[in-house]
C-alpha cells in the first residue's frame, strides 16, 4: 500500500479506480470550462445596400391611414363591448328592454354611419405647389439639442 496522494485520492474516491477518478477528474475540469452561451459582439453594419424589408405585423401606411384604422378597431371593439353587454343584460334580465334592444341595435347602425363619415373625409390630399418670385433666402443654421434625465430640459444651441 503507497502512502502518497494518489492512494489516499483513490481510496476517498468512492471506490473508483485510479484511471476511473482520472477520466472523471478530466469530465468534471472539462464541463467547467465548456461555455453555456455565446454572444457574438461583431458591431452590426449601420446601414448597407440592403432593401428594406416589410415587418411582421401592421403593414406600412400613411399617417391618416393609420389614424383611420386605429379609429375603426376602436370603433369595433366598442361595438362589440356594448352588444356584448346588452345581450347579457337581456339574457340576465329574460325580458327585451326597449332601452336595452335600442342599444343592441344602435350601436352598430352609429358605427356604420361613423364609419360613413370617415370614408367621405378620407381623400387624397390635393397636390400643392409653390412659385415664388424673387429673392430667396435659406436660413442654414444647424441647431444641436441634448436631452438627457429622468425630468429633462433641452438647450438649443446654435
Amino acid at each position: 500500500m503507497h502512502s502518497d496522494a494518489t492512494s489516499q485520492t483513490v481510496s476517498a474516491g468512492a471506490g473508483l479506480s485510479e484511471v476511473q477518478a482520472e477520466v472523471e477528474a478530466r469530465r468534471i475540469i472539462a464541463d467547467a470550462y465548456r461555455p453555456t452561451a455565446y454572444r457574438d459582439d461583431t458591431p452590426i453594419p449601420a446601414h448597407g445596400d440592403t432593401p428594406p424589408v416589410a415587418q411582421p405585423g401592421r403593414p406600412p401606411m400613411s399617417q391618416g391611414a393609420t389614424d383611420a384604422s386605429v379609429l375603426m378597431l376602436a370603433g369595433g371593439a366598442t361595438t362589440a363591448m356594448v352588444g356584448g353587454t346588452a345581450a347579457v343584460l337581456m339574457y340576465v334580465s329574460q325580458f327585451a328592454d326597449p332601452v336595452v334592444c335600442g342599444l343592441v341595435f344602435g350601436a352598430p347602425t352609429a358605427l356604420v354611419l361613423a364609419l360613413g363619415r370617415l370614408v367621405k373625409r378620407a381623400k387624397p390630399a390635393p397636390d400643392v405647389h409653390h412659385h415664388y418670385q424673387g429673392p430667396v433666402y435659406q436660413d442654414r443654421r444647424n441647431v444641436h439639442s441634448r436631452t438627457a434625465g429622468v425630468w429633462a430640459k433641452t438647450n438649443n444651441h446654435q
